[in-house]
């Protein structure tokens, strides 16, 4: 009974965010395990890079070290969680493996526990299991596994909007699930929700993080068609934007039709009179 009390909060805490977004009837509150959890989306908010965690290796860290000139990709689950974050967990994982982004050279992921209990060593194991099943290089560099007290770590879920609490008669974290990208100086760019994590709007988010300094000439295209929508942390598709790129490629293909056909005729006719 109590591994499907587990399994029904957590599949509740996974689509809270959206639900709350578009939840707005009394009949709709959160029953009381819920209370106080949840992710309000505070975009453009700053993080404080000076904030102290130790890393998988025991060593005190500034969470502006994992920053650099990227973006991050923050995660903030527990290690010793039950269920909701190894699935949250195993969701970057799958997106992160269908990117075509490379960690440290285009990127950065930061996953930090929520509980200040937990030590490096239990981070060290996490990190050890996920860069194995990652196998990118830069994988072991690319991806930080952190624990830190109880201040800072709540110091940083408040920048971010992530509200989550500790529940004494299950020993338990109550927290929703949340991917938040963060721009290379530590402010808050796009959330993306659940445990399931589309590659493509991961990737975008990394590239409008990034000031487009990630990604392709292609991508930035691409990202023209598509608009964040922040009730869903998702990309929709802009048909209007789609029309006006359509519109400027015709335009551009029927002038290059005409500079070849003109530069041709002035071929011919230097030609004839030769």
């Amino acid at each position: 009974m109590r591994i499907l009390q587990r399994l029904l909060l957590g599949a509740a805490l996974a689509v809270l965010p959206g639900w709350a977004a578009e939840s707005t009837r009394p009949a709709d509150r959160l029953p009381a395990e819920l209370e106080g959890v949840g992710v309000d989306q505070l975009l453009d908010s700053q993080v404080d890079l000076d904030l102290e965690f130790r890393d998988s290796d025991g060593r005190s860290v500034r969470l502006g070290e994992a920053f650099g000139d990227k973006p991050v990709i923050l995660s903030l689950v527990y290690y010793e969680c039950p269920m909701l974050c190894t699935l949250e967990l195993n969701g970057l994982l799958k997106a992160l493996r269908a990117l075509s982004l490379e960690p440290v050279e285009d990127f950065q992921a930061v996953t930090v526990s929520i509980d200040p209990g937990e030590t490096p060593e239990l981070a060290a194991a996490k990190k050890r299991e996920y860069v194995e099943k990652y196998g990118r290089e830069g994988g072991a560099a690319g991806w930080r596994f952190l624990t830190g007290d109880q201040e800072q770590i709540a110091q940083l879920a408040e920048s971010v909007g992530f509200r989550y609490r500790y529940d004494p008669a299950t020993d338990l974290y109550r927290h929703a699930s949340a991917l938040i990208v963060l721009t290379p100086g530590g402010r808050v760019s796009r959330y993306q929700f659940g445990v399931e994590f589309s590659a493509r709007d991961l990737k975008f988010a990394l590239i409008e993080a990034s000031d487009y300094k990630v990604g392709s000439p292609v991508d930035a295209v691409m990202l023209y068609c598509f608009h964040y929508d922040p009730t869903t942390g998702k990309y929709g598709f802009v048909v209007m934007n789609a029309l006006r790129l359509g519109g400027l490629l015709t335009v551009a293909l029927l002038g290059g039709f005409v500079l070849m056909s003109v530069l041709r005729d002035r071929r011919a006719a230097r030609g004839s009179t030769a």
